[in-house]
């Protein structure tokens, strides 16, 4: 009891001793995670963005579209019957940063890919109350008119491959030309069309 009392009575003790108690049960939860091939191994068919798409990637997040929409399906009921299978790690292992996320002010994204047309997107982007009236998106005009030179796209590729991501050696040297001429709204739609389509399917 006198113990108790003394660490109780010091501030600066608790506080060390708090910070203890949370730093170990949090290293007890996330650690294991490291080790677990259900979170560390792409699932199957899993390749990496390819030029386009990895440019598409980051005009997504240029924009601030992962702060409206999620890339994480649940694994709840109304989640998997809405949008489809629940996401797993396995899918995200080659995204640096993944985009998962925890906020809907959009409807997820994470199995939007192959679900509307090309077209479909390029209207929505351009205006999105042209497709859906009650739609409080902002307009995206300019990614029609930006053009995509790809000067970065083969750096971008290469930093990528030094944390795991398979980049082979004719990715990262074709990676500019596969780019150049591209327009920004086409980048992101194929980005947009591969987003969950390996899992999309499955219930």
């Amino acid at each position: 009891m006198k113990n108790h009392d003394i660490v109780e009575k010091n501030i600066g003790l608790l506080m060390i001793l708090a910070v203890v108690a949370i730093s170990f049960g949090g290293l007890v939860e996330i650690v294991p995670q490291f080790f677990l091939k259900q979170t560390t191994q792409p699932i199957e068919g899993l390749k990496p963005w390819n030029a386009v798409q990895l440019e598409g990637r980051d005009i997504y997040i240029r924009e601030g579209c992962h702060v409206c929409h999620t890339q994480m399906v649940r694994p709840l009921r109304s989640e998997v019957e809405r949008y489809g299978h629940y996401s797993v790690a396995g899918e995200s292992v080659y995204d640096h940063p993944f985009l998962w996320g925890s906020k809907r002010t959009g409807p997820d994204l994470a199995r939007v890919g192959g679900r509307y047309s090309d077209e479909w997107h390029r209207a929505h982007l351009y205006n999105p109350r042209n497709v859906v009236p009650e739609s409080n998106m902002p307009a995206f005009p300019w990614l029609f008119d930006n053009i995509l030179d790809g000067k970065h796209t083969g750096k971008k590729m290469a930093a990528l491959r030094s944390v795991g991501v398979p980049y082979t050696d004719a990715d990262i040297a074709g990676a500019a030309d596969a780019v150049n001429g591209v327009t920004e709204m086409e980048a992101l739609i194929a980005y947009l069309q591969q987003l969950g389509t390996l899992l999309q399917h499955k219930r």
